[in-house]
């Protein structure tokens, strides 16, 4: 008997991953979901952990590396309307974890409420975002008074206050696989002016990522009190490239996947990059990019 017969009407086998990721790089996954609502979902994910079935949580994919053989599991994408909703109560903004961190963002604007514009132009989906820790340099989504609901790795959906989810570099609870809904309380303030200084860190960093056009990724995370990309720059790095893989001119913490580009070609400068700038300058990069 096939491990996820009877989920047939939200799960695909060897959907390819390339098409869902920024890099769009590697193999396919043995069986790809993106389920309608809640109870869907958590069957699903009992069963994977009941079959003993490995599951990856993908948000838009901004942050992903595939390798060539793919992935064995089951990859889940919260993507239908139960998952991404955004609403807003008093001084409270709620979120469907699968709701893209942009749309959150241009809510939260439009009613009042500051504290998230300095976050516009980081790709991801809410959930992404605070599972990672992504932020501008020295901040990151936790850093507000917030309420969650998760689902854990064995199909139960459970409350977490701020106090008890973990943003210390990206490891959040082992036991939590996806965050469902977030509740953030932000604070009042004139929503014109809000949208301005939304607008002006847009164009800022717009203006240091490889355009949209370009398959890339991310690589490492900024080093407390510095950045990472200056520290390449300064390795002499910046435009090295192997194989179809290139760090880029515009922010050498980026890597341009060429037509004829690999995963492996990835991998080999990310390995490059670390070790150049470990024996160069004495800064061991640590790795933001999740590679599967």
């Amino acid at each position: 008997m096939r491990p996820l017969a009877s989920f047939e009407q939200f799960v695909r086998e060897s959907e390819p991953l390339a098409m869902h990721t920024w890099f769009q790089l590697g193999g396919p996954a043995k069986f790809f979901a993106e389920p309608e609502n809640i109870d869907q979902l958590t069957a699903l994910v009992r069963r994977c952990y009941e079959e003993d079935l490995p599951v990856r949580m993908l948000g838009e994919g901004s942050n992903v590396l595939v390798r060539e053989e793919g992935f064995s599991g089951v990859v889940i994408r919260l993507t239908a309307p139960a998952f991404c909703g955004i609403r807003v109560a008093g001084q409270t903004l709620i979120v469907g974890g699968g709701a893209l961190l942009g749309r959150a963002i241009t809510a939260a604007v439009h009613h009042g409420l500051a504290g998230l514009e300095t976050f516009v132009g980081i790709p991801g989906t809410v959930g992404g975002a605070l599972r990672s820790n992504t932020g501008p340099q020295g901040t990151n989504l936790g850093q507000w008074e917030l309420q969650a609901d998760v689902l854990t790795s064995y199909g139960e959906v459970t409350y977490r206050s701020g106090e008890e989810m973990v943003f210390d570099r990206g490891q959040g609870d082992s036991e939590d696989l996806a965050i469902l809904e977030v509740r953030c309380r932000l604070e009042e303030d004139n929503p014109r002016e809000l949208a301005a200084r939304m607008q002006k860190h847009w164009i800022a960093r717009k203006g240091s990522q490889p355009p949209g056009h370009q398959a890339a990724g991310y690589i490492f995370r900024n080093p407390r009190g510095g950045s990472a990309g200056e520290l390449i720059e300064r390795a002499g790095l910046k435009g090295t490239r192997i194989g179809g893989a290139t760090l880029c001119e515009r922010h050498a913490n980026f890597i341009i996947a060429e037509p004829d580009c690999t995963s492996q070609d990835v991998l080999r400068l990310i390995e490059l990059v670390r070790n150049q700038v470990r024996n160069r300058l004495g800064v061991e990069l640590e790795l933001g990019l999740e590679i599967w």
